[in-house]
């Protein structure tokens, strides 16, 4: 057994989950406090560490042209729990990674609950962390106890942020009319354990969307009064705010139609279509994607019973909103995690300022990686910019105020985006000599941007000194 006093991490989720995987795979002791079920969150369902709360999907997982299927790919060589758990977990999502969200939190919590390295404790970490704890990470993500978001405000100084998420309701497979949908990935696509017919389509034509649209504009919703101005996250707008912005959005987001054929009448094409994943191992059950909700219960329920194909359906949950909460990060934290102001603390996951499952995990392994190079006496260099994983923390820590001549915006919530990458310089000409435009260049631009960074994280990983 180590020596090493242990690493506390505060937070059972995603980030904190992935953290201790990191520390504890390096030799170094952790202890877990996970608050559930001691006290429970407006959001959480289960006592699991690694708790999906919103969806099942990891989003894409294509490598080469996908910016977070990139960070995928990257996490994985990194020996991320978090991305071992999804694999073994999978479900059909034509091109994406989708889990099973009970075995996948299931798999975290039994891993790190067999780690002898490991000890989880539930409890509460009210407050400050003990000044005996000489390194922590709080993971606590946009859930945080209003009691440790209070006393991490006091401690720097600053206001912290906050946004709404959402969460989509999910559907009890039975209970849709096959006879109106139909099985079809979207332009037949395969993807990791899927057949390219891995979503539920419900087709609508104009009349019915029009009505579907009214009844969402018109539907009782949800009252934030209290938290008047905290504003949405646009990677996770409710679809009656996503119907405000006009009554086309739908049809050119969660609802567009394009790359999908009804076959019982593949000559007329629908004028939108609503898409369900499957959100179990079993197939019973399936969340409706893009549908995040504030509308009140009763109103939610009779609102889907207007898709084609849902007006018999029975819901496992329906959808739901809740307030996050997140550091500005920039200004509180160095390119290493660390609190400015009492360094011992370091942060992981979504109060970063991150946005989603796996970005929120992919903080969580750097966190974990930071401290345990720290504890081991390594001298860890920073991860390139190049790579998703660099870009991303780069972005937290400040580097996308670089380039703001009028000083620093406000920081808001970031999913990993080739937005975050350095330029390159790419070839934009195709085999025949001929320019490339329009998707092609993008496609042309994005396998030179993975391309570098695979390459780059090669050798870092490579280069990375020994324990002394």
């Amino acid at each position: 057994m180590t020596h090493q006093q242990a690493v506390h991490i505060i937070g059972g989720g995603l980030a904190g989950s992935e953290a201790a995987w990191q520390l504890a795979s390096r030799g170094v002791p952790v202890i877990l406090h996970e608050m559930r079920p001691v006290r429970v969150t407006d959001a959480h369902k289960t006592e699991h560490l690694a708790e999906l709360v919103c969806s099942n999907s990891f989003r894409s997982d294509e490598a080469a042209t996908n910016a977070v299927g990139l960070l995928h790919a990257e996490m994985r060589k990194l020996g991320s729990l978090i991305m071992l758990a999804a694999d073994a977990n999978q479900v059909p999502a034509g091109g994406a990674l989708a889990v099973d969200r009970d075995g996948f939190a299931q798999t975290v919590t039994q891993a790190l609950n067999q780690h002898p390295l490991i000890t989880i404790l539930r409890e509460e970490v009210q407050g400050l962390p003990p000044a005996d704890w000489d390194r922590v990470i709080i993971a606590t993500g946009p859930l945080t106890s209003p009691a440790l978001a209070e006393a991490v405000r006091g401690l720097t100084g600053e206001k912290q942020l906050a946004f709404f998420d959402a969460i989509a309701p999910i559907v009890h497979a039975e209970t849709i009319d096959m006879d109106i949908a139909w099985f079809q990935s979207r332009y037949d696509k395969v993807g990791p354990g899927g057949n390219g017919a891995d979503y539920i389509n419900c087709p609508m034509n104009r009349e019915q969307y029009e009505a579907f649209v009214d009844a969402l504009l018109v539907g009782e919703k949800t009252d934030f009064k209290m938290w008047e101005g905290t504003p949405y996250f646009d990677g996770c707008l409710p679809i009656e705010i996503m119907a405000e912005r006009g009554r086309e959005t739908l049809r050119h987001g969660p609802m567009k139609p394009v790359g999908l054929t009804n076959p019982r009448d593949p000559m007329v094409k629908s004028y939108a279509i609503v898409q369900l994943r499957q959100d179990n191992a079993l197939g019973t059950l399936y969340n409706i994607v893009g549908f995040q909700t504030k509308l009140k219960y009763a109103e939610q329920a009779k609102v889907l019973r207007m898709i084609p194909g849902l007006q018999n359906a029975e819901f496992a949950r329906l959808g739901g909103l809740h307030r996050n909460t997140y550091l500005n990060s920039p200004n509180l934290l160095d390119h290493t995690l660390q609190l400015k102001a009492q360094p011992r603390l370091r942060f992981a996951g979504q109060i970063t300022g991150c946005e989603g499952y796996v970005e929120s995990a992919a903080i969580g392994l750097a966190a974990g990686t930071f401290t345990a190079a720290e504890r081991t006496g390594v001298a860890l260099p920073p991860f390139p910019v190049t790579t998703a994983l660099g870009a991303l923390i780069n972005h937290i820590t400040g580097g996308h105020i670089e380039t703001i001549d009028a000083g620093p915006p406000s920081f808001q919530p970031m999913n990993v985006n080739f937005g975050l990458f350095p330029p390159i310089a790419f070839d934009k000409n195709d085999a025949n000599g001929k320019r490339l435009k329009g998707p092609e260049k993008s496609a042309a631009r994005k396998r030179a941007l993975t391309s570098r960074a695979a390459f780059d994280l090669d050798h870092w990983i490579a280069e990375l000194p020994s324990a002394p």
